[in-house]
């Protein structure tokens, strides 16, 4: 059974940092790109950030460029989040995705998404 299971959220002030671990298990996902997504209440999950299989390539929404880091490890088969300046905006769950094909930035391109972790950012 695939599990993704992500940890690391919690309360912060604006100008913190928080860092989010996604740990997979159940299968291989070898090849797969990972990616973190985010949905604030009364909105759309939106794409933040996601890495290649060999982490050679990452890719940002601009909102977040220069203040978060995507990497992963895939010997623990864990893909993290560090989020710096963070901003009262980033408030949101936080979710990792992977497996699927399909356009990068869209969630419907993946199938598999962990139970997400809480980030709130206070002003």
């Amino acid at each position: 059974q695939v599990q993704l299971v992500e940890s690391g959220g919690g309360l912060v002030q604006a100008g913190g940092s928080l860092r989010l671990t996604c740990a997979a298990s159940g299968r291989t996902f070898r090849g797969y790109m990972m990616a973190w997504f985010r949905q604030a209440p009364g909105k759309e999950r939106e794409f933040v950030a996601a890495i290649t299989w060999s982490g050679a390539d990452t890719y940002y929404t601009d909102s977040v460029k220069g203040r978060f880091t995507i990497s992963r490890d895939n010997a623990k088969v864990t893909t993290h989040l560090q989020m710096n300046i963070l901003e009262p905006e980033d408030t949101a769950v936080y979710y990792c995705a992977t497996g699927g094909t399909g356009t990068m930035r869209s969630a419907k391109s993946y199938d598999y998404w962990g139970q997400g972790t809480q980030v709130t950012v206070s002003s």
